[in-house]
């Protein structure tokens, strides 16, 4: 693989020929890294001495932002070749997240066949499988032989994105099987297709949502899916390079709302500054209201404080384990969720085991908590002469506390699912909050019962 500083020298020296060929002999993707570390202008250069059917590759390989930026180093002419040699759903990837009126200029410089097939594509819903997938595979008819099949690989197989798997399709062009080339490779060769069919398929309809996909591809472990309309007609296939993105693309979407955030809609390092902030100032204002609700809890309180001021050294413990056990909860129903381990049918399943949880690991801390109070009233009278009925407050408030956010960050992951909204909403911080005025009116309401007429 050649390096950046060979790629600088032979251009510095105008070897351009030997550029071409070192590059040449390089993978695409090994390229696609490569270009990430130079200037505009030796990007452009390279995409210039390049095969067009290489450099179509390598375009498909980088993120959208060095797409454009080669783009409008280009010629007209050269920029349509590119675009003519990429792969359908590659091309769609790109014309759907640049500017309406560049997509209108790129797609004037397709020939009619290819811009009439990036229409089709860009027609179906964002989000649908209908903008994932490929028009470019092969079909077969169920009468063929063996022979014939082999040897119309041999003269239409390059126009194809996969070659693992061969669509049997009738004279409509209805989806009717699918035959591994594999079988096709061990058959006879006077051996007919339909002896190698056994009508049992998995097809994804153009229409649907692409996290649908990805359980698909999930549940199956294929390559490629095919696509079909209402009729059962196929459109396309769909390849495990594009539902991976997809994955990356939902998962990198969860965490950042799982950290109390809107999704970015595009890499952290290329969004504005006023972007991050606007996505990031609504879910703060909200957090921030309701810690406000907080403080009104303690404003509750002023009097049990007043006379017993050794509670509020307790305050950050206690709400802080609460809101830390109901995040851990939350974050694990969401993932459970998220790669369909639970349903929300599962609640009182789920429920049940929390509980359990909860309650030990409040006990858990709980003893943590008392322990700390026992042994320190034996140095120090700063817990004064109620130091064990305090100890015992600690320990039941913790227990209460860390199990009501366990049982909080566990059900509204599940109550959000159920409201067709995004459980990963339910974030952690905001998790956190609730518990946290829950838990402080808990926590001051154990101790008025355990102190009454001791400390307070």
């Amino acid at each position: 693989m050649i390096s950046v500083e060979e790629v600088q020298v032979l251009i510095a020296e105008r070897e351009l020929h030997s550029l071409r060929d070192a590059l040449v002999d390089s993978a695409p993707v090994e390229i696609a890294e490569l270009l990430a570390q130079l200037s505009d202008e030796e990007r452009v250069l390279i995409f210039r001495i390049l095969p067009r059917e290489i450099a179509a590759e390598i375009f498909s390989e980088l993120d959208v932002d060095l797409q454009r930026t080669i783009l409008s180093g280009l010629g007209d002419r050269q920029t349509a070749r590119l675009l003519d040699e990429m792969a359908a759903d590659d091309r769609t990837a790109l014309l759907e997240e640049i500017p309406a009126e560049a997509a209108r200029q790129l797609l004037a410089l397709l020939p009619k066949e290819e811009r009439d097939v990036a229409l089709t594509l860009l027609g179906y819903p964002e989000g649908s499988v209908g903008r994932l997938m490929s028009p470019d595979f092969l079909t077969i008819h169920e009468d063929w032989k063996v022979r014939e099949v082999l040897d119309h690989i041999r003269a239409h197989g390059q126009e194809s994105d996969s070659l693992d798997t061969l669509y049997v399709v009738d004279s409509k062009g209805i989806l009717v099987d699918e035959v591994a080339v594999k079988n096709l490779l061990l058959a006879s060769l006077d051996e007919e297709v339909v002896s190698l069919m056994n009508y049992k398929f998995e097809a994804l309809q153009v229409t649907a949502d692409q996290e649908q996909a990805v359980e698909l591809f999930k549940k199956y472990n294929r390559p490629t899916l095919p696509v079909v309309d209402s009729q059962g007609m196929l459109l396309g296939i769909v390849t495990v390079d594009d539902i991976l993105d997809v994955q990356e693309e939902e998962v990198t979407e969860d965490i950042q709302k799982l950290g109390g955030s809107e999704a970015l809609e595009d890499a952290y390092i290329r969004t504005p500054v006023a972007t991050l902030i606007r996505k990031r100032a609504g879910w703060l204002i909200v957090l921030f209201v309701g810690e406000m609700f907080t403080a009104s809890a303690m404003s509750h309180f002023e009097d049990e404080i007043q006379k017993a001021v050794v509670l509020a050294l307790f305050v950050p413990l206690i709400i802080s384990s609460g809101g830390n056990s109901g995040s851990q909860a939350s974050t694990l129903v969401i993932r459970a969720l998220a790669v369909g381990e639970i349903r929300t049918r599962d609640w009182f399943q789920i429920l049940r085991r929390e509980l359990v949880a909860g309650g030990t690991l409040g006990a858990i801390l709980g003893l943590v908590g008392f322990m700390r109070v026992v042994i320190w009233s034996q140095f120090s009278p700063v817990y004064g002469p109620y130091w064990l009925a305090l100890a015992f407050t600690v320990f039941f408030a913790l227990m209460g506390v860390v199990t009501l956010g366990t049982v909080a960050g566990s059900m509204l992951p599940l109550a959000l699912k159920r409201l067709r909204l995004d459980p990963a909403t339910s974030s952690a911080p905001f998790v956190a909050t609730l518990v946290d005025v829950a838990g402080l009116v808990l926590y001051f309401t154990v101790a008025m019962l355990l102190l009454s007429g001791r400390m307070l």
